[in-house]
């Protein structure tokens, strides 16, 4: 005889150690949590108290359905009602175990337009978004055609990469033809896109049934692919709700999640703004939290921490209730962080009042700082950017592709 089923829980899948947050809120909701991750995240930083269980599957997963045959394995003997992808490079197999098991939410063509850069672009535009030039390199005589036609310096980037990962600037007709022989049969996964160059910001945003509940305004120091490829120090802050730039980015946000499709959680979005001629030009969006430290510098100014919201909204879809945002704040944070030359580096000279978070994390320093002022803010993020630049920074080659 079956043992009857106890109360649906949510399964959480994370190949990067992230989320503790996430954990937390939805466990203190009463909600069963599992947490599936890798062997290498046995011994990670995890809420084990939050858990009611841990599965690891291996490191050497060479296809989806190596994975989603482990998860169907362990839902013959668990509930689950919701599946959730903590990282963004869980959303496939996220997708995958939805459709397989048809449980609710996100199914592999939904997630496409938040994970598939090809696809993102080819949503924005057909709603009417302004997106940088870009094609498809599957097919070289539409490839040729795209160069003729568009002037480089071009941006090869993975379709399905995060951050700056794997994206390599071309120069010229002639050097792109090389790289994609050397790619191969991965050659396809990747897209060109005319290279703009602007300044960076992001849009960081809680969704409910496709309605806007939240969206919260930033602008990066440095854009993260000169960061990560140039090093530096990043930096990020909030906007002046009521400045022009806040606006216009709120406007082309909203417009562009709606051409992509309804979503329910959170996403995190990323513009330019072209030095040529001043607009903002849609880069790339993910229904996850922006990562950097971006779900606090959001907490900090506005009151709420992304992590927290999205896993009260799983907990509403799951029990059948409506989710309600709470109150906000309306302060103003900024993060200043790079990769650091000392192991343990000090920043108790950091020492203004606004300062209310310091980073501990082995050869990184960095601290988030919050006022009421957004001139505050940014005051103190260019100071202390040039003094990490000075006293700490270091850097590092960027992988071809990512590691947890």
């Amino acid at each position: 005889m079956v043992e009857e089923q106890k109360q649906p829980g949510i399964l959480c899948i994370s190949t990067y150690e992230k989320g503790q947050a996430f954990l937390r809120a939805a466990a203190q909701t009463g909600v069963p949590v599992t947490l599936l991750t890798v062997e290498k995240l046995r011994h990670a930083d995890w809420p084990w108290d939050s858990l009611s269980q841990v599965h690891f599957m291996p490191d050497n997963f060479e296809h989806l359905d190596e994975a989603l045959a482990f998860v169907t394995r362990l839902f013959r003997h668990n509930n689950y009602g919701r599946v959730v992808a903590l990282d963004e490079f869980d959303l496939e197999l996220a997708a995958l175990v939805r459709e397989h098991l048809r449980l609710p939410g996100m199914g592999q063509t939904a997630t496409r337009f938040f994970r598939d850069k090809l696809a993102m672009r080819e949503g924005a535009l057909r709603g009417g978004i302004a997106v940088p030039a870009f094609s498809s390199v599957a097919n070289h005589h539409a490839l040729w055609a795209f160069m003729e036609k568009v002037r480089g310096p071009w941006l090869l980037k993975p379709r399905s990469s995060a951050s700056a990962i794997g994206i390599k600037k071309i120069a010229s007709q002639a050097e792109i033809w090389p790289v994609l022989e050397q790619l191969g049969d991965e050659a396809s996964h990747h897209l060109l896109e005319s290279f703009v160059p602007g300044e960076v910001f992001h849009v960081d945003a809680i969704w409910w049934h496709g309605e806007l509940k939240f969206a919260a305004a930033h602008k990066y120091g440095r854009p993260p692919m000169q960061t990560m490829h140039e090093g530096g120090v990043f930096t990020t802050r909030t906007l002046d709700r009521e400045g022009e730039e806040a606006k216009a980015l709120f406007a082309i946000h909203a417009q562009t999640i709606a051409a992509l499709g309804a979503v329910t959680g959170i996403t995190h979005t990323e513009f330019i703004r072209a030095h040529t001629d001043g607009r903002f030009y849609f880069l790339e969006t993910a229904a996850r939290v922006g990562g950097a430290y971006i779900a606090e510098v959001v907490e900090f100014a506005a009151g709420v921490n992304p992590w927290a919201e999205w896993a009260k909204i799983e907990v509403a879809e799951l029990r059948g209730e409506v989710y309600q945002l709470p109150l906000l704040s309306a302060d103003y944070a900024g993060s200043v962080i790079c990769l650091a030359k000392q192991e343990t580096p000090d920043i108790s000279s950091y020492d203004a009042l606004e300062v209310v978070l310091r980073m501990h994390k082995h050869h990184h320093a960095g601290l988030i700082v919050k006022s009421s002022s957004a001139e505050k803010v940014q005051a103190l993020l260019d100071a202390y950017s040039q003094r990490f630049l000075d006293e700490f920074c270091t850097r590092m080659d960027v992988p071809d592709k990512p590691t947890s």
